[in-house]
């Protein structure tokens, strides 16, 4: 492990997966019964330190808080879907304070929102010709919303870090820039993706290294570059590009994206946080706990830890 990214060490940042292996969260159909505690026992096994908040997870915070304290687990993050560009502020406000509230009862610091007003990537139509551009005034929508939210989760001691996402506004390289020059950079901090950013079309390396300092929060994600062609070509939907396995995780020989000079760049700009690996695949297919090693191992080799 002679070359190995020495300086991200368990002092610095702390591996998470999401449970997107085990199960899909956007389309629960993707499924083939595994139960939550089947699902974390084997994050656990893998070798991760945290995780993200699924959908099979318990509502309690004191009952899940207790299932994750048994296995070594800490939640790395929930999700909040943002509607500020259609209008809805108020009640995307009250949903994002509930999650604060959650998010403070199991403990944890980031919380993780993406703009899903206008997505398509939910709907069965063709991800890329559906994905919304945003006009001026829905950009001014979106960003004075997330600045109010962003100060909100300071507030309580904690960071908002925006997930930038395939079928929706804010998709490609450029739509981050615009996203970045728009918020508080004190209050809106970047969830940076791998995964989306190369499926959009657009190289992770360089957006990490243009916004290497807003960068809070780490999805690593990777993609098969043959399923992200023929996505385009076919015209498929969101859906149908992860049935047909577009995305995969770091390690996998399959896999497009070169993580060593990304979490190299993270290392030279101090980052401290969490590193979380994301593939949303079948698990008829993929074996998630099989997945789930084989990106631990990865991480292993490459961080030396």
């Amino acid at each position: 492990m002679a070359n190995a990214i020495s300086n991200l060490g368990p002092d610095r940042v702390s591996l998470g997966v999401t449970p997107t292996l085990w199960w899909n969260d956007d389309f629960p159909l993707i499924d083939i019964g595994i139960p939550f505690e089947q699902c974390v026992s084997e994050m656990a096994l893998a070798g991760f330190q945290g995780c993200s908040i699924g959908h099979k997870y318990p509502t309690d915070p004191a009952v899940l808080k207790k299932a994750l304290d048994l296995r070594g687990l800490k939640v790395s993050e929930p999700w909040v879907s943002t509607y500020f560009t259609i209008g809805e502020e108020e009640r995307t406000v009250q949903n994002f304070k509930r999650q604060l509230e959650f998010l403070e009862e199991v403990g944890g610091e980031d919380i993780v929102v993406a703009e899903f007003g206008l997505s398509s990537h939910l709907q069965p139509i063709p991800v890329f010709k559906h994905r919304p551009e945003f006009t001026e005034e829905q950009w001014k929508l979106l960003t004075d919303g997330l600045n109010k939210i962003g100060e909100l989760a300071a507030e309580k001691g904690m960071r908002l870090c925006y997930h930038h996402h395939m079928g929706t506004g804010v998709q490609t390289a450029e739509d981050v820039d615009t996203l970045m020059a728009g918020t508080n950079p004190e209050h809106v901090h970047l969830l940076f993706d791998t995964g989306h950013l190369r499926f959009a079309g657009d190289d992770p390396l360089t957006t990490a290294q243009k916004h290497k300092q807003r960068i809070k929060h780490v999805h690593l994600k990777n993609v098969r570059q043959p399923v992200v062609d023929k996505v385009k070509s076919n015209h498929l939907s969101f859906q149908e590009g992860i049935l047909e396995g577009v995305f995969t995780v770091p390690g996998d020989p399959a896999g497009a994206i070169d993580f060593k000079p990304i979490l190299s760049t993270l290392d030279e700009a101090g980052y401290e946080g969490w590193l979380v690996v994301e593939a949303e695949q079948h698990p008829a297919t993929a074996h998630p706990l099989t997945y789930a090693k084989m990106a631990r191992g990865y991480l292993t080799e490459v961080l030396g830890w």
